[in-house]
């Protein structure tokens, strides 16, 4: 074969394929929205490259500093959740109701915590996160101490220092609470049948 012949095989083989390999990298990514409490419904979320192209200039803000990253998380999970909205096609409400089970579109802790970490693992898949990694979920609580079972996701920063990011206690596209996870593990106690 000649060098023109590769050429052109190589240009055939790759549109039959879905194009060069950058152009499949910038293809969509399917994220998996947990809802209907514990993870009773999955929905598929296709990010594509206006969805990367938003992120990216989301999490340009927060290249400065640990704590510009950690607010521009919360931007990222916001426009996030309201991404999510459109394949649920129900606007999930901040908490969620205690003994209720399958309810299509609400979402439980254990749903938010599962959506907040995939969105961050996509995020650090893609370079976005400069100051930050994420860590596994965490949990505090289990009756028994006064406290409902309580899931977050978690990142941690240069200093070692783990930070929860709970969308939880906010409806579908509010600022989710970015604390620290030591100050989170300590809240949660039953009040009157509230949480803190």
């Amino acid at each position: 074969m000649t060098r023109r012949s590769i050429t052109l095989f190589a240009g055939i083989v790759s549109v039959m394929v879905g194009g060069p390999a950058t152009d499949r990298a910038a293809a969509a990514a399917a994220i998996d929205i947990c809802h209907g409490y514990g993870c009773a419904f999955r929905s598929r979320l296709d990010l594509g490259a206006g969805d990367d192209r938003k992120f990216a200039s989301i999490l340009s803000a927060g290249r400065a500093s640990p704590e510009a990253e950690r607010k521009a998380i919360a931007r990222a999970v916001s426009y996030f959740e309201k991404r999510a909205q459109q394949v649920t096609g129900v606007r999930d409400q901040p908490r969620s109701e205690f003994g209720a089970s399958k309810i299509r579109g609400q979402m439980d802790c254990v749903d938010e915590s599962s959506n907040t970490d995939a969105l961050l693992r996509y995020l650090a898949r893609r370079g976005l996160l400069r100051h930050h990694k994420v860590e596994a979920r965490d949990s505090r609580g289990f009756l028994l101490d006064g406290r409902y079972p309580h899931w977050t996701a978690v990142i941690r920063a240069p200093d070692g220092v783990k930070w929860v990011v709970d969308s939880w206690y906010a409806p579908m596209g509010g600022a989710p609470d970015i604390i620290r996870l030591g100050d989170w593990k300590s809240r949660g106690v039953l009040e009157s049948g509230a949480l803190n």
